[in-house]
Order: structure tokens, then sequence, then C-alpha cells
């Protein structure tokens, strides 16, 4: 009992491997949320991202601050500067006592069309120097359909090790239990104020009674949204056809190698067969040597999960938004009926 509870040197202590917490909710402040929308909305339809600040406690990441990034030209050293804007921006953010550790970025999209490889290259550079990030992104076009179209994102972790392998083939997936659903990991998302803030608010509703009804929420008319949704799952359908296009040429290629093999080998083996009614010493049955031997490789199948995973969003968003067309024409109807 004594050596169980005898104190343990700084070294000990150190040696030990600390037991991480999964991520359970991101916490950002309005204020945070404020800054994002504005900044995704004034360069609306252009896309533009921005870097977060806060803290990383246990198993709540806390947003409390962010700044964006300038958009610049093509011609001009974008990571160079990029980088140099980041840390002076930090520094700054340091000397006046804000919080200057970095926890991801955010950035916006248009109808939900972030899932690409630009964007897992993003996590995997920040997971080299962060242990824990996440991605906010906004959606403005979706916003304007009545909804806050705001979620925090995380690439989970046997993706991860996967992409660190560079081995997306279908053995491996099989092995993971990988599909193209556990690619991305949402995170849910938690908004809060502080005390001054809050008593703030509730002050402005008792003085500012609404006395203007929101009539945006009950325009019956969604064309130009669900048609952008279905023109760019079109264009998800045919890059999966595409991708499909390249799977099936490997298999045919596979097959016609398989069946080079299978005659190689018989015609090998009656040669073996005369070679040993001579008393000679028969050849061997495989060639390292010979081109058909040669493994051809698979075809990645990130590609394709990226896009299924694209094609499930739009499919989403388009049922979603359906649906409240819906109940705003039946709740017309029902007004026109009384």
């Amino acid at each position: 009992m004594a050596a169980s509870s005898a104190p343990r040197s700084f070294l000990q202590v150190a040696a030990t491997e600390e037991v991480v917490s999964p991520l359970r909710v991101v916490q950002i402040e309005g204020l945070v949320i404020l800054k994002i929308i504005k900044h995704c909305k004034e360069f609306s339809p252009a896309l533009v991202t921005g870097q977060l600040l806060g803290l990383d406690v246990g198993s709540v990441l806390e947003v409390t601050n962010c700044f964006p990034f300038p958009i610049r030209e093509e011609d001009e050293e974008i990571e160079a500067d990029g980088a140099n804007y980041q840390l002076e921006m930090m520094r700054c953010l340091r000397e006046v006592n804000v919080d200057n550790n970095t926890v991801g970025w955010y950035q916006s999209t248009i109808l939900g069309s972030y899932q690409t490889v630009e964007l897992i290259e993003t996590f995997m550079n920040y997971q080299e120097n962060i242990r824990r990030c996440v991605c906010i992104i906004y959606d403005p076009s979706r916003s304007n359909q009545g909804v806050l179209a705001l979620k925090a994102l995380k690439l989970s972790d046997s993706f991860m090790e996967l992409y660190r392998a560079n081995s997306f083939t279908g053995e491996k997936l099989r092995e993971k239990n990988l599909s193209w659903v556990d690619i991305f990991e949402e995170i849910p998302i938690k908004v809060s104020n502080s005390a001054l803030i809050s008593a703030f608010m509730t002050e402005l509703e008792a003085d500012t009674p609404v006395t203007q009804c929101d009539y945006d929420r009950l325009q019956l008319s969604s064309n130009p949204y669900m048609e952008r949704n279905m023109e760019f799952l079109i264009e998800c359908m045919d890059d999966l056809s595409m991708e499909q296009q390249k799977f099936q040429y490997h298999y045919r290629n596979l097959s016609r190698q398989q069946a080079q093999q299978q005659a190689w080998l018989q015609k090998r083996r009656a040669e073996n067969m005369a070679r040993k009614a001579a008393g000679e010493e028969p050849l061997p049955e495989e060639d390292p040597t010979n081109p058909i031997f040669k493994p051809i490789p698979e075809p990645s199948r990130l590609e394709s999960f990226l896009i299924t995973n694209q094609i499930s969003n739009y499919c989403n968003q388009i049922n979603g938004v359906a649906g409240q067309s819906f109940n705003r024409l039946y709740l017309m109807k029902a007004l026109h009926d009384n």
C-alpha cells in the first residue's frame, strides 16, 4: 500500500503518456460568429478564409477570437505573405492580452461544396503543429434560406492514418472498416456569451419589442436555390461516373493480365513436362522479370469517396429545402381556404 502511494518524480510523470480526451463540443463566442458571418457575406460569392483563436480545454475547444485572411492576387507569394500576416496578427493580439492560440480556421462555401482534397490537405498541415483543430464552415447561400448554415468539422483518426500512408485501396479500406461517411466528423457547436453581453441582450429585448414580422420566411419561391443545387448535383454525378470508369478500366486490365498469366503458366507447365521427359531440370513457374507478373496499381478511392460525400450533402440540402417549401405551400393553401 505504501509503495503504491509513494510520490512520483517529475521524470516519471513526464514519461507517462497523457490520455487525450476526445473532442466533444466546440464552444464559440457570439462575437466570433458575427465576425465570421460578416466576413463571408461581405465577399460573397467569393470564398474567404480566416484564423480561429482560442483554448483547448479538455473535451471542449473554445473559440474566443478570429481574424480574416486578406484576399491576394494570383501573382503574389501567397504562402510567404500569408505566414507573415498570421504571425504579425498573433503578435499584435498577444501584446493586448488576447488569446492567440491557433485552434483552426474558418472558410466560406457555396451550397455546401467544401469536401475537397484541398480541405483535407489543409487539415493535415494544421495537424502537424496542433494536436486538435477544427474547421468552421459557413454557407451564406444556405443561410439566406432561413437556416444558420454553420458547422464544425474535423478529420477522423482512422482516415488520417490512411491518408498519411497514402493507401486508399479497397483492401486497406476494408481493414479499417472505413466508408465515405467516415472521412469527416461534425462536432456540435455551442454558442457562448459573457454575462455582460447576456444582460445587455436582455435589456434590448425588453426595450425594443418586435413590431415588424419577417415576411421573407414566407417566400414561396425557392427555384434559384434548388436549381443551383441540382446543377452541382449533376456535375458531381458526372465526376462520379468518370471515377467509376477508371475502376472499370483497372479491372479490365487486371482480368486481361490474369488471363495472360494463366496462358503463360500453361505453356510453361507443358514445357516443363517435355523437359522432365527429356531428363532436364524444370524451369520455375514464376518469372518476376516478365511484365505480365508486374502488379497493376489500384486507383485511389479518395476522390470517389469525396464525391459521394458531396452528393449526399446536396441530396440532404435539396430534401430540406423541398420540405420547407411544401410547408409554406400548405400554409398558404390553408390561409387561402379560410
